[in-house]
């Protein structure tokens, strides 16, 4: 553990003070990060939503934030992780926190450490960071993403008014085990006793039914307690709160975001009687809402997605999205991992797809090579269904290339992690600036 007589005193000093703070990047737990938060002496007054899950979690919270801002709260939103700045994470009003108030709560947060004598994770210290800056700001209602499983992340010190399971699928199985219902169990954490639990997992693990039951949470399922059904231009809502008909479909693209547009809906009939919305509220939350990097499509030829999927669960439902644009000649695939993730699966799903694969290394712990990732990919055999393979030592190359040999009627997509789409975003952003 690191301490000093002298505090950082920029963002970048603090930001890296936070990396160099404990001995690893990840550990699961609750009572070093409750300890530090008794002596900050932080305890919310405002309402919290708390959205776990295995994908949708970024989606959910956007969505959220956006009709409740629209309804005219002063929404607080934490996520996790950013894509090119840090600021991101942390949001009131839908605006980024800036350097200035993020060092000042930093410096808060490090003071209250100091004096419990324990060393905070990144991600630990970020998270009681984000909350003395809410409980500062005096805010409505605050939505919280949680980083990693739900029972042991640091955001569960926190107890959810309204807790929001979004999906349950195989990622992080060396901290959350190797099932889906070791995994539900692990999400379903984030429930509390007499609090609604929202569910928009249609596949639900009995796991978390009987966690459900056995904190005494309010389960409510999609299908069973709320859902949706599609029309040609809009879709209806169904839920305890009544109906809610000839919705518009929301800004973020993908058929699946109907899950978690009622998972947000069915959320907000809980909270209604603390913060109730309008119709008007939700029409424009639903229009307006943004989220870079989830099925993000870029302006231009040749055609530009962006995705952060980096699990099969995900892959697949870029799959199925990527199809749904119709055919184009060529798909360009630029794709970097995490050497933990299950790279094979993610490039199953993808192969019906992709024409050519131009595989890149991440430069950051736990990123895996271009000759790892040119190693899965012939382990699949996509040579064998007449794909390409190519390889490059950083994503930013990758691009360059893909960006050279597409024709304007051709697509490139990126994907495999949060790495992968901001080295991209911040290719487009310094060839802009030249």
């Amino acid at each position: 553990m690191i301490e000093s007589n002298s505090k950082p005193e920029t963002l970048s000093d603090w930001l890296s003070h936070l990396e160099h703070l404990h001995p690893v990047t990840i550990e699961m737990g609750l009572e070093r990060v409750g300890q530090v938060r008794t002596v900050l002496g932080l305890v919310p007054v405002f309402p919290i939503v708390t959205v776990g899950g295995t994908n949708g979690k970024g989606s959910t919270c956007a969505m959220l934030e956006a009709i409740l801002s629209r309804a005219g709260y002063r929404v607080a939103c934490y996520t996790s992780p950013h894509l090119l700045r840090y600021n991101e994470r942390v949001r009131i009003n839908q605006r980024e926190a800036s350097d200035a108030d993020l060092c000042k709560v930093f410096a808060e947060v490090e003071s209250a450490r100091v004096v419990s004598g324990i060393s905070l994770t990144y991600f630990e210290f970020g998270t009681l960071a984000a909350m003395q800056s809410f409980s500062q700001a005096g805010v409505d209602v605050a939505i919280l993403e949680v980083g990693l499983g739900g029972r042991l992340d640091a955001v569960n010190i926190f107890a959810a008014d309204c807790a929001v399971l979004t999906s349950v699928d195989l990622d992080h199985m060396d901290y959350l085990g190797d099932t889906r219902e070791e995994i539900g169990f692990e999400k379903a954490g984030i429930f509390r006793n007499g609090r609604a639990a929202i569910c928009s997992e249609t596949n639900v693990p009995a796991a978390v039914r009987r966690q459900a039951e056995a904190v005494g949470a309010n389960f409510m399922h999609i299908g069973e307690q709320f859902g949706y059904l599609t029309g040609a231009t809009s879709w209806d809502y169904w839920g305890v709160g009544g109906k809610r008909h000839s919705l518009p479909y929301p800004a973020l693209r993908g058929s699946y975001q109907l899950r978690n547009a009622s998972a947000c809906l069915a959320a907000l009939d809980t909270l209604k009687d603390s913060l109730p919305v309008t119709m008007g509220a939700i029409r424009q939350g639903l229009l307006e809402v943004a989220l870079p990097g989830r099925f993000q499509v870029l302006p231009g030829q040749p055609l530009t997605v962006l995705d952060v999927a980096h699990n099969p669960a995900a892959a697949q439902a870029l799959a199925v999205n990527l199809d749904n644009m119709g055919r184009y000649p060529r798909t360009y695939a630029v794709f970097a991992m995490l050497g933990d993730k299950d790279m094979a699966g993610v490039v199953r799903a993808l192969m019906p797809v992709v024409d050519v694969w131009l595989a890149a290394g991440i430069d950051a712990p736990r990123g895996a090579s271009a000759e790892e990732l040119r190693q899965v990919l012939e382990s699949v055999n996509i040579g064998g269904a007449g794909a390409i393979i190519c390889t490059f030592p950083d994503i930013a190359k990758a691009y360059a290339y893909a960006c050279e040999q597409a024709g304007e009627n051709d697509r490139i997509c990126v994907f495999g992690s949060f790495h992968t789409v901001s080295e991209v975003l911040r290719y487009r952003n310094a060839v802009r600036s030249r």
